[in-house]
């Protein structure tokens, strides 16, 4: 790569410094965390039994999707290769993908091993104070958040220094083997831990009345599991690809800016790097001020001077080296966007907040009352929380008001690059919510004293909330890298219609009074519900096995008076095998539907098919996300002694509540947002082999779109055949089975 400046090689290198420098925290942080104390045989135990189950489940969806990854690489050779890209970039696309699988994959396993083995060193450390267990918490969410920074920043670097001008072209492969593992792990992940909240849950908090981590329930250790499968594993996967994908996007859009200038390049990155160096100072400002204060004060704390810290090196960065303060200001709408996320999404689910209040109180006249105030709220923090993303979007209009379109898109991108300079932060909250859950799960079950049940009911309060804000930017952030890849799609068509010898539009405009383009966005507008009622339904099948097996277990003489102990690996296995099936059909309809529309619409078309997806997605996403944390908190206000506490009516009304919620905050709702980045980066792959096959009919074109409208059908097929109590869940119970050794039952009707 050539540079104007000597000092460019010199950014462009210490952003790679930046970069291995936040993995090296990292690994800094692994240590710290591991020379603390775990507690008690008895609490190590426990820990030990969530940790096995969540390491088997990770090998398990491993094995499921290492041929779908091997295909798709092919696959991505094929796409560059074909559309006439030299073997370097052909080979450099397929091998970006296998790294920025590789990468995702990392910070998932890695992230989710460091919070089960950190759980049993919360609860050890809530037994002596509330800052202690805050701190390590918070810390070992800390790990995740570098390995984000550290390898999504690493992985960016390095294909641009190989590959320069040509780097788009690898770079879509670097963004989709992300986009595609956290789609893998957040369905995966959110069916299980779904599947087993839902069947504990509702057996134990509502038919036999025990507390939330009762011992004498088979399928606590499952939920505990589940929480570091979904939350963990599943939402660093999903944040990672969200990083991935914006820098992308800006780069891609940067090397379209005509004339070229490497400015608009390194000025991504460089921010990049300044947010990971911002969120290492700022981990250390994150400790409780008292016993007495709110835990979620010293988390905003650490995230509001890490927000400082970003905004006074971009503006210098801005004045300085590129010498216009415009991409500083598009940067600073991001920020703005994530921190007027964090209060929204906090307003709309957080304990002392009204819409919660409002839910709770609800509860007192039934389950009906109180499903219906929280799809209330759901649904109008959806629409808020669209005026702000738009905002965000219109600011950049308006900052680059009378440049080209590439360069607003490219102020769009700025946009998203900013909303997670603080990915460090992000998943530090986002990975204190299953840490402090599992850490409260460990104290209930060994019958830790109350002054240290407190602290960690307390912390996991605060984690739902948390877990709810990082939720609402990964959402924001999926919205506005579509928009910024969507217009890379506009830019890519225009360059494959030029090629070709074609008019082609100095802006790609989406005309919706054209039929084929109106068909494609209502076709898009319709892939998000589809998407979530797969979700769903694999959530209600999986969990329909837990209750029976559950209920089955509560039979089981002396179980209740804990003179015997149930057998928590049955619930585990149940739950790891019915997750697994479901993975292959809903990657199927994300990585298809794009490919058959357009191929069978043409461009046009597909660009409206992007639109339609984008604009349900974040509404679906937001709503299901919101309306879900907001039940569930409202459920923890009445735990802790609101109108008759655990065991009234109410509390039974705020459970049927949460645990509509659960599958709509943690799986339909977060799956939504790799979903819309896989359906945006198969586009931009895809698009130029349309652009040349546009009004030609051939065999292969033919038979593609044969087999791949077979298979979403399969799919589809499969969803509505598994129905509840049918063939496909006896078929999982036997897989159980299996897996745990036992010779005969049946998981449907309880017999054994």
């Amino acid at each position: 790569m050539q540079y104007a400046q000597p000092y460019e090689g010199y950014a462009m290198w210490s952003v790679l410094g930046i970069a291995i420098l936040g993995l090296l925290y990292a690994v800094y942080l692994t240590r710290q965390i591991l020379r603390e104390d775990q507690g008690n045989a008895q609490m190590q135990e426990v820990s030990r039994a969530i940790r096995e189950g969540a390491v088997a489940y990770l090998g398990r969806q491993f094995r499921a999707i290492v041929i779908f990854i091997g295909v798709l690489t092919i696959a991505l050779y094929l796409t560059a290769a074909l559309a006439g890209a030299d073997s370097f970039v052909s080979i450099g696309r397929a091998g970006a993908f296998l790294m920025g699988s590789l990468f995702s994959l990392s910070v998932g396993q890695i992230g989710m091993r460091m919070a089960v083995l950190a759980n049993v060193r919360v609860a050890s450390a809530a037994r002596r104070s509330l800052g202690e267990a805050l701190r390590i918490a918070y810390r070992t969410g800390t790990i995740t958040g570098m390995l984000t920074d550290g390898l999504g920043l690493l992985g960016g670097t390095i294909i641009f220094i190989i590959y320069g001008k040509l780097a788009p072209e690898v770079l879509l492969g670097f963004g989709f083997g992300g986009t595609l593992i956290a789609l893998f792990m957040r369905v995966g992940g959110g069916i299980y831990t779904k599947a087993a909240d839902v069947g504990a849950d509702l057996v134990g908090k509502v038919e036999q009345n025990v507390p939330e981590d009762d011992p004498r329930n088979a399928a606590v250790v499952a939920d505990l599991v589940g929480d570091n499968v979904g939350d963990c594993a599943g939402m660093a996967a999903d944040i990672f690809e969200s990083y991935e994908v914006t820098i992308v996007s800006a780069m891609i859009l940067g090397l379209a800016i005509q004339p070229f200038n490497l400015k608009w390049i390194l000025f991504p990155l460089l921010v990049r790097a300044i947010g990971v160096v911002s969120s290492i100072i700022s981990t250390y400002s994150v400790r409780s001020a008292g016993e007495q204060e709110n835990p979620f004060r010293a988390i905003d704390r650490g995230f509001r001077l890490a927000a400082l810290i970003s905004i006074v090196g971009f503006f210098a960065l801005a004045y300085l080296y590129v010498g216009d303060l415009r991409v500083a200001f598009a940067t600073l709408a991001g920020i703005l966007l994530a921190v007027v996320t964090n209060n929204l999404t906090e307003y709309f689910t957080g304990t002392d907040k009204s819409p919660v209040k409002e839910i709770a109180r609800s509860t007192q006249t039934g389950a009906a009352t109180t499903i219906l105030s929280g799809l209330s709220v759901g649904l109008e923090s959806s629409v808020w929380a669209i005026f702000v993303i738009s905002a965000a979007i219109f600011a950049s209009v308006v900052i680059f008001r009378g440049e080209p379109v590439t360069m607003i898109l490219y102020g769009v991108a700025l946009c998203g690059i900013g909303q997670l300079t603080l990915t460090g932060n992000n998943i530090s909250m986002d990975a204190f919510g299953p840490i402090a859950d599992n850490a409260n799960g460990i104290g209930e079950m060994v019958g830790l004293e109350p002054k240290a049940r407190q602290i960690m009911a307390d912390l996991d309060a605060v984690g739902n909330t948390t877990k709810a804000i990082t939720k609402g930017i990964a959402i924001g952030s999926a919205v506005i890298a579509a928009v910024s890849l969507f217009g890379a799609y506009g830019d890519t068509v225009i360059v494959e219609l030029t090629k070709l010898g074609l008019s082609a539009p100095e802006a790609f405009l989406i005309n919706v009074a054209n039929p084929e383009v109106f068909i494609g966005m209502l076709i898009g507008g319709a892939i998000p519900f589809l998407f979530s009622s797969l979700t769903i339904r694999a959530v209600g099948r999986s969990a329909y096995l837990i209750v029976n097996e559950v209920r089955r277990q509560f039979r089981i003489p002396g179980l209740m008076e804990g003179r015997v102990k149930p057998d928590y690996g049955r619930a585990v296995s149940i739950c790891t095998a019915a997750a697994q099936k479901e993975l292959l059909g809903v990657g199927a309809l994300a990585v298809l539907s794009p490919i058959i529309v357009g191929f069978l619409l043409h461009e046009a078309a597909l660009g409206g098919f992007l639109a339609g997806v984008i604009l349900s997605g974040q509404l679906m996403a937001v709503f299901m996300a919101n309306a879900g944390g907001a039940w569930d908190n409202a459920k923890k206000t009445i735990e802790d002694g609101l109108y008759g506490g655990k065991g009234s009516d109410a509390h039974k009304a705020s459970v049927v509540g949460d645990t509509v919620g659960d599958p709509l905050k943690d799986t339909s709702g977060p799956a939504l947002n790799p979903m819309i980045k896989v359906i945006n980066l198969v586009s931009l792959l895809v698009v130029p082999l349309i652009v040349q096959q546009r009004g030609q009919v051939s065999l292969a074109i033919g038979l593609t779109m044969a087999g791949t409208l077979s298979l979403v059908g399969a799919a589809l097929w499969y969803s509505k055949k598994e129905s509840f109590g049918g063939a496909g869940e006896k078929a999982l119970g036997q897989a159980a089975m299996a897996a745990t050794g036992e010779a005969s039952a049946d998981p449907v009707e309880g017999k054994s």
